[in-house]
């Protein structure tokens, strides 16, 4: 890892908030790998929810229901960003929770304001994990990604930004991940993943603009490598770290 971290650095925390399909997970990944941090997909862990309140047999407009079980979900986020996994109890659900059916149901949990108590709960604990010795990370820190994030969860993040891209952007590229194509077909069948979930969640969060402190960037016309070096300056720039 040529940009890791030295082992005297304090602890870095990097939020990174923004809409569906800007690039927030491979970027993040990406990041955190170089810099020798530990990754945390804070979306997962909605769609985790989501997949174990399904499981359950429950309907997800029931509220407390939802709220109750959410708090009884044995999860567990592994946090290497080359390997990230997701456990409900002894299952793996990394794939199953990035599903269609996950995607097209997930706002439901995640509007749930209980919900984003308890596991905003869980993100603050998991994030605070990696700035101790014996963490995965040996205390270097994390990069966290995902709603809120910048805002609510981790607000005094040493850098915390937005990354952004256009509409056709984000859609083109959610297409190729869930389609293979970004045909229009495809691009069409991806919409409402991208375009109605962000205006579902942005009832409770806000993600399309940064607030005070957060750097915007956009990779509208950047491919992921291009992206990942933006934001790899922008961490050198605010927290002074060199790479």
């Amino acid at each position: 890892m040529e940009d890791e971290l030295n082992e005297q650095d304090a602890p870095l925390v990097v939020a990174i908030d923004g809409p569906s399909g800007s690039g927030k997970s491979s970027v993040s990944r990406r990041a955190a790998s170089r810099l020798g941090l530990a990754y945390l997909d804070t979306g997962a862990m909605y769609r985790a929810a989501t997949w174990w309140c399904l499981d359950q047999g429950l309907a997800l407009d029931d509220t407390d229901a939802v709220a109750a079980a959410v708090a009884a979900m044995p999860l567990s986020m592994g946090v290497d960003p080359q390997a990230p996994t997701v456990h409900v109890g002894g299952t793996d659900v990394g794939e199953a929770i990035r599903t269609t059916e996950i995607s097209a149901q997930v706002s439901a949990v995640a509007t749930n304001l209980a919900v984003r108590a308890e596991l905003g709960r869980l993100q603050r604990e998991a994030i605070a994990e990696q700035t101790r010795p014996g963490s995965f990370s040996g205390g270097r820190g994390v990069v966290a990604e995902g709603r809120d994030i910048t805002t609510v969860i981790a607000p005094d993040a040493d850098v915390r930004l937005l990354l952004t891209a256009s509409e056709e952007a984000r859609l083109a590229r959610r297409a190729i991940d869930v389609h293979g194509s970004a045909d229009a077909a495809a691009v069409h069948a991806t919409r409402d993943q991208v375009l109605r979930r962000d205006a579902d969640d942005s009832t409770v969060v806000q993600f399309h603009t940064a607030a005070d402190g957060v750097v915007t960037v956009d990779s509208s016309d950047l491919d992921l490598e291009q992206t990942v070096d933006a934001v790899l300056e922008v961490v050198r720039r605010v927290s002074g770290r060199t790479a």
